[in-house]
C-alpha cells in the first residue's frame, strides 16, 4: 500500500477475484487463490497496528476495504472478514491499554489465520451464551460441542471459539479462546453445500474435548449480554459492521449490473432502451435511495467507533441496528434488481443470479432479525437484555 492510494486492493487484484468468483460458486470451492493473493498483498494485516508490522487500519478504514472487495467477490470478503474482525478486536483492545491480547496481534503479523467458531445449532444468542461446554483442566480449558459455519475452514490456524463454563451453576461464564489447529481434539465435517456464499467453505467443526491452553484464552466473562466487556463488544462492532459493508458492496454491484442491463435492453413497446421506461426508472431510484441510506448509516457507525465516540450503553443498539438495516436493505435491493432486470437474472450465466443467492445469507448472520429486535427493544425500554420473557 502507498500513502497516496490509501488502499491495499489494486484494480488488477480485484478484477482477478471477480473473474474467479463464479467458478468458486459453481464448484462449491474455497476461494484459495483469492485468499493467497490477498494475504500476499497484506489484506490480512491491515488491522494489525503499525507497531507490530501491520498497516494500522481503523474499523472505518477496514470497512472501506471490505466493502470494496465485496463489490467484486462478496464470499471472499465475507470469509476473510472473520479473520479481520478478530485482529481488529484485539487491536482496539490493545489501544485501550489491554495488553492481554497482544499475542493475537503478534501472531497475526507473523501470518497466523484466525477464524470464527461461534455459530452453534440452537444458539440464537451469538457469543453471549453457548451450547458448547468449557471444562477447566490443568493449564487451560477443554471445549466440547459443535460449531457451524466454520469460516475459513481450509486455511485457519487459530479457531476463535466460545464455550460455557457451568462449574458454578449460579454464575455461568463464557470462555473465549483460540484453538490451535495443530492441537487436535476436533473433527471437521464437510457440511458446506449451500444456497449462497459457497466460496467461504464454512464447514462444521466438532470439538471433542479440544484443549485450549491458558495462553490462548482471551476472555472469561459472565454469561449474557450484560456480562460483555469491551473486548466482547468489539467483536460485535467489527464483525457486524463489516457484515453490513459486505452486503452493501454486493448490493452496489447489483445496482451497477441492473443499470448496465436495462440501458442495453430493448423493448417492443419503446423506441429506446428499457432505461426510458418509467417503472424501470422508479425501480432504479428505489435501489439508489436504499443504498444512500445504508452507506451513510454504515459510515457513521464505523467512523464513530473508530473515533471512540462515547455512546456508552447505547453502543449495542447502534451496532445491531446498523447491521440489521444494511442486510435488510441489501436484500430489498437484490430482490428489486431481479424484478427490474427481468428474466435475465434467473440464468446461471448471470452474475445477478449468484449475487441474489449471496444476498440472502446476510439475514442469517448474527444478529438475526429476532435477536436484533430483542436486543434493541429491551435496551430501549430499559429492560435487562438477558431477561427471559414471562407472561402474566
Amino acid at each position: 500500500m502507498t500513502v497516496a492510494s490509501g488502499t491495499l486492493l489494486t484494480d488488477s487484484l480485484l478484477e482477478a477475484c471477480r473473474r474467479r468468483a463464479a467458478g468458486y460458486d459453481r464448484d462449491n470451492r474455497f476461494c484459495q487463490e483469492d485468499f493467497d493473493e490477498l494475504k500476499a498483498a497484506g489484506y490480512l494485516r491491515m488491522a494489525v497496528p503499525r507497531e507490530f508490522g501491520g498497516f494500522g487500519f481503523t474499523l472505518a478504514e477496514v470497512a472501506r476495504e471490505t466493502r470494496r472487495l465485496a463489490g467484486y467477490a462478496p464470499a471472499t470478503a465475507l470469509c476473510i472478514n472473520m479473520h479481520n474482525y478478530w485482529v481488529g478486536t484485539a487491536a482496539d483492545s490493545w489501544r485501550t491499554g489491554d495488553k492481554s491480547v497482544e499475542w493475537i496481534l503478534q501472531e497475526a503479523a507473523a501470518g497466523e489465520v484466525f477464524a470464527a467458531g461461534h455459530a452453534e445449532p440452537g444458539n440464537e444468542t451469538s457469543i453471549v451464551m453457548s451450547a458448547t461446554k468449557a471444562e477447566r483442566v490443568a493449564g487451560g480449558y477443554r471445549f466440547t460441542g459443535r460449531k457451524a459455519f466454520g469460516s475459513l475452514t481450509p486455511v485457519w490456524t487459530r479457531l476463535g471459539a466460545h464455550a460455557l463454563d457451568t462449574s458454578d451453576p449460579l454464575m455461568p461464564k463464557v470462555v473465549h479462546g483460540f484453538l490451535p489447529r495443530d492441537g487436535g481434539g476436533f473433527t471437521i465435517k464437510e457440511t458446506w453445500d449451500t444456497l449462497g456464499m459457497r466460496a467461504t467453505r464454512s464447514d462444521d467443526t466438532i470439538l471433542e474435548g479440544a484443549f485450549i491452553p491458558d495462553k490462548y484464552i482471551a476472555r472469561i466473562v459472565p454469561a449474557g449480554l450484560s456480562g460483555a466487556d469491551f473486548f466482547v463488544l468489539s467483536i460485535f462492532a467489527w464483525a457486524l459492521t463489516n457484515f453490513g459493508n459486505i452486503y452493501y458492496g454486493l448490493a452496489h454491484r447489483m445496482l451497477e449490473l441492473t443499470i448496465e442491463h436495462v440501458k442495453a435492453k430493448g423493448s417492443l413497446g419503446l423506441t429506446r432502451s428499457c432505461a426510458h421506461h418509467p417503472e424501470v426508472q422508479r425501480g432504479i431510484a428505489e435501489m439508489v435511495m436504499e443504498l444512500e441510506a445504508i452507506g451513510a448509516h454504515l459510515d457513521a457507525t464505523a467512523r464513530e467507533w473508530s473515533e471512540r465516540v462515547n455512546h456508552g450503553a447505547a453502543w449495542p443498539i447502534k451496532i445491531v441496528a446498523t447491521k440489521y438495516r444494511a442486510v435488510e436493505g441489501a436484500w430489498r435491493i437484490a430482490d428489486r434488481a431481479l424484478e427490474v432486470s427481468g428474466g435475465f437474472g434467473m440464468f446461471k450465466k448471470s452474475e445477478l443470479e449468484r449475487l441474489f443467492r449471496d444476498a440472502r445469507a446476510g439475514r442469517f448472520h448474527p444478529a438475526n432479525s429476532a435477536l436484533s429486535h430483542e436486543i434493541v427493544g429491551k435496551m430501549a425500554l430499559g429492560i435487562n437484555p438477558d431477561d427471559l420473557p414471562r407472561w402474566g
